[in-house]
């Protein structure tokens, strides 16, 4: 018989591969099954097994990209495609790129790709993170040109986005007329939509269609079975500009109650929470400081040597630009009121350097100047940014008027307010101007500042007249005050063809008060146009006059008349008292003066033993001393005794005990009795 074989030879060669796991048609199938099941993590494994058997498969290699992308792994999937330089993964280099936030890097790998419809897409998306609009408004443009329909919501939505970003929100509305789309469509939609509005101004219609928003994005998640907790980070977005919303109309006490109410329901959006914490910080101004400063270190990370504002990872790839700019703004304002100022100082190079384009760090700058108690070199920093930056001088000039108006300086002040020329002819301009230049004591330059402002109105808004009537108005009421009379009678002229009664009649009187001391004749012809005051055709203005309240001015008048003296009037206010105002009495806190209660002890102020109500404490275990002759006995003594109530009475005396028969412990000797027991 033949011995039995205690083990099958091992086979070699690709039988050898086959025999240890599935074949790669095998693979491929469970591949391509995960696949259509979205099984990401699975999807790994499987690759990892193919590209075992196939090295650098490129059905393997893109599947494992598109798996480590959809679960987030941007680092490892941008490893992989590094090792595979053979194969074309230039769209997912770039998204992972974008994902990463090295936009620059992004962009750059997309240079020399086809211009196809997910290309364009993110290059638009890179620009809306680079805050450059217009490339991502032309991106968008070529895409709709490219394909004329777009079918996905979110898309559409980013095109809408980055309209109202570039500052055209006038042309959404046709926008989304031509993507025939409306605000019901989704509330990504509804949400844009109200951006837009915001932007324009219109916070009526922002409000209506943020709740809109809210609304159909609580009815859509709910449908998708998404806990409370998820939609309310869904909807974050909108719970924060609902806030902010409230806020630009100047409900300032709803705003701040609905973002304490976003922010202590701790959701996981943290650009939102960021966004809500800044507007916060914003609305209290120097209020509750501590607590602001406290919201502000959760969004920015913690360098060594602090010359730099760095937002943590999330924030930095989920905040705009322009959400990034305000915020480190804010940041640095809160610093100066909280007289954080070496903080600050080390924090203004690295603004000047990341938002040179902007005056903000320049006020910024003048502002810790002013801190520091150094307004010159606050009005010296605003003034040679004016002078650098021409174009952009605006804010610069009014900050440094506000500087030179707040050390007396008027004339300097209204000298800067007068350099910003496209503003001169505004309402607010005017009146602030003519304010300083009467302060700086220069009425003459308030009134040429006046005349200006009235021949330009004259010369641009000759469609409507209210604003030059009321323009004139001021500039004649200026004149008439400083005794220009005739000036001020011509100007009064022309305000009688007004079409406005109440005007009319205000420049009749202003007539009458100008011409009534060179001219009396003319002012009475004024003074008969003035429209007569209605219940008033029957009255004596004589008896009026006599039946005026008497007050002190007219009694010294009529004691005057009935020939009293000066002298006696000054004897009668010296021989009249002075009236003392009764102060009234200061009660104990809880006191009632109607129930005043029993009347307290005069011997309160005296201390215990020395007042009569005093009795001294009997001290304990005395022995009552012995009174009577010697040998009395004790049951005679006991014939009286005292009673609770301090009386004494008689009564008979108590019979003796009988005599004990068990015999008794011997007494201790007077040494042992006379010891103190101790304590136990």
């Amino acid at each position: 018989m033949a011995p039995k074989v205690k083990g099958k030879a091992k086979p070699t060669g690709t039988a050898a591969i086959a025999a240890v796991g599935p074949s790669l048609d095998d693979l491929f199938s469970t591949l391509d099954r995960l696949v259509k099941n979205k099984q990401y993590k699975q999807i790994l494994k499987v690759t990892d097994d193919i590209l075992k058997l196939s090295q650098g498969d490129k059905d393997a290699v893109e599947c494992k990209v598109v798996a480590l992308i959809q679960l987030d792994d941007f680092d490892q999937a941008l490893a992989v495609i590094d090792s595979s330089p053979g194969i074309d993964l230039v769209f997912q280099k770039a998204y992972c790129l974008y994902k990463r936030n090295r936009l620059q890097e992004a962009l750059t790998a997309l240079q020399n790709t086809e211009k196809s419809s997910p290309v364009l897409q993110l290059e638009a998306q890179i620009q809306f993170k680079l805050g450059n609009f217009t490339a991502c408004i032309a991106n968008h443009e070529k895409l709709l040109q490219k394909h004329q329909k777009i079918d996905s919501d979110e898309v559409k939505s980013n095109v809408i986005a980055a309209y109202v970003s570039g500052g055209r929100s006038k042309e959404v509305p046709s926008l989304m007329e031509s993507m025939k789309v409306t605000a019901k469509s989704n509330f990504y939609l509804a949400y844009n939509a109200a951006c837009a509005l915001t932007e324009k101004g219109d916070y009526t219609k922002a409000e209506e269609h943020l709740l809109l928003a809210r609304r159909i994005g609580q009815e859509a998640l709910i449908e998708e079975e998404f806990l409370e907790e998820e939609i309310e980070d869904e909807l974050a977005p909108i719970t924060v500009q609902l806030a902010y919303v409230q806020q630009m109309q100047g409900r300032g006490a709803e705003a701040l109650d609905s973002y304490n109410a976003f922010l202590k329901k701790k959701v996981q959006d943290d650009s939102s929470i960021a966004v809500a914490s800044n507007n916060l910080i914003a609305l209290r101004g120097a209020r509750d400081l501590f607590d602001a400063l406290k919201k502000f270190d959760k969004i920015f990370e913690k360098k060594a040597g602090g010359h730099r504002l760095q937002f943590s990872e999330k924030l930095d790839s989920r905040l705009s630009a322009k959400q990034k700019e305000a915020i480190s703004f804010n940041s640095i304002l809160l610093l100066l009121h909280s007289n954080k100022l070496d903080q600050a100082r080390e924090l203004l190079p690295y603004l000047f350097d990341t938002y040179p384009n902007t005056e903000v760090p320049t006020l910024l700058s003048a502002s810790l100047a002013i801190k520091e108690g150094k307004s010159g070199r606050a009005e010296d920093i605003l003034n040679q940014y004016a002078v650098k930056h021409p174009g952009n001088s605006t804010a610069a000039y009014l900050a440094g008027a506000q500087v030179a108006a707040s050390s007396g300086n008027y004339a300097r002040a209204a000298d800067c307010l007068e350099k910003i020329v496209d503003e001169q002819h505004k309402l607010g301009m005017v009146a602030t101007l003519v304010a300083l230049r009467e302060r700086a004591g220069n009425p003459k330059a308030a009134e040429a500042v006046l005349d200006a402002a009235v021949e330009w109105w004259d010369n641009h808004m000759s469609e409507d007249p209210s604003v030059v009537e009321q323009l004139i108005q001021e500039a004649a009421a200026f004149k008439l005050k400083h005794n220009k009379l005739e000036d001020a009678a011509k100007l009064f002229e022309r305000l009688t063809k007004s079409s406005s009664s109440v005007v009319r009649a205000e420049a009749l009187n202003g007539l009458v008060s100008s011409t009534a001391y060179a001219n009396p004749a003319k002012a009475e012809s004024y003074e008969q146009k003035l429209p007569p005051l209605t219940g008033l055709k029957h009255i004596d203005v004589d008896a009026l006059e006599r039946a005026a309240p008497v007050t002190s001015s007219m009694k010294r008048g009529r004691g005057q008349e009935d020939g009293q003296s000066k002298g006696d009037e000054k004897i009668e206010k010296a021989v009249r008292p002075k009236k003392k105002r009764k102060r009234k009495p200061l009660y104990p806190k809880n006191f009632d003066p109607a129930k005043p209660g029993p009347p307290p002890d005069p011997e309160r102020w005296l201390p215990k033993r020395e007042r009569s109500s005093f009795k001294p404490k009997k001290k304990r275990g005395a022995a009552e001393k012995v009174r009577g002759a010697q040998g009395s006995s004790a049951a005679a003594n006991a014939a009286t005794h005292t009673t609770a109530s301090g009386a004494t009475r008689s009564g008979p005396a108590a019979p003796a005990p009988p005599a004990k028969t068990t015999p008794e412990p011997p007494k201790p000797s007077s040494s042992s009795r006379n010891k103190k027991k101790g304590r136990r």
